[in-house]
């Protein structure tokens, strides 16, 4: 059997894939999850893939779809284990933290040691407390840049939602939502990390994920790596591990 294997990465905004030949991924794509009916031809051949897995937090059809695309590929979808690769899960019902924070947690955890925080910055911006022998202490979900800016066009009269940049001292309406948005984001990391700090695991590190991951990485107060497969490197990680 082949050893490439098909990574699917599926969450509320995208669906992203990869193909891994045991040394790096080879090709990669993403699907809009709203279009998940278009991922059979994002995808392409998969005769030549031996394993396919999955990580699905977008619900039945979105899974059916996914099937649906790998063309009688068998996929695995993850689901969140109490220990697994090296890391514990801190959740009181392991099973409830969502699969994507899960495999990025495994992923962060290989990728470098130490303590550290894992963010992925996407639609929903997860702040996840990980320790450098693998403790998944807990962490937080707040809306993402684009939904807080998004939100605040829904439920005001006089703000309107338009691109504003993020400046030290915003002197628009525009700026001050687009800064303040990222610095809330932002503020969040720094109040996990000094949670971290308090219980004696200060992170050196933010490992960093996700489409917001570029807009949010100026105003985090710790280092940073950009890591733009996380999902799908721990979902190869899982699968070579089986």
């Amino acid at each position: 059997m082949s050893d490439t294997i098909l990574a699917i990465d599926a969450g509320n905004t995208r669906i992203k894939w990869g193909i891994h030949d045991s040394r790096q991924w080879t090709t990669t794509g993403a699907v809009e999850t709203a279009r998940a009916g278009e991922l059979s031809a994002s995808l392409g051949r998969t005769n030549s893939v031996g394993t396919a897995i999955a990580s699905n937090v977008a619900g039945a059809a979105v899974q059916a779809a996914i099937e649906t695309a790998c063309k009688g590929l068998a996929v695995r979808f993850v689901g969140s284990e109490a220990r697994q690769l090296g890391v514990t899960n801190g959740y009181r019902d392991p099973s409830q933290l969502g699969t994507d924070r899960w495999v990025a947690l495994i992923a962060a955890h290989h990728a470098r040691p130490g303590h550290k925080l894992v963010i992925n910055a996407g639609t929903a911006l997860t702040i996840d407390a990980l320790t450098g022998d693998g403790r998944f202490l807990g962490g937080v979900i707040v809306p993402g840049p684009a939904l807080m800016r998004h939100s605040l066009d829904r439920a005001t009269a006089a703000l309107r939602e338009s691109e504003g940049a993020v400046r030290d001292f915003p002197a628009s309406t525009p700026e001050a939502i687009a800064t303040g948005a990222v610095l809330a984001c932002a503020g969040a990391a720094d109040r996990l990390a000094k949670s971290m700090g308090a219980h004696g695991a200060p992170p050196g590190l933010i490992i960093l994920s996700g489409g917001a991951a570029r807009e949010l990485a100026p105003a985090l107060g710790l280092p940073h790596e950009l890591h733009e497969n996380l999902v799908l490197d721990g979902l190869q990680l899982i699968a070579r591990s089986a």
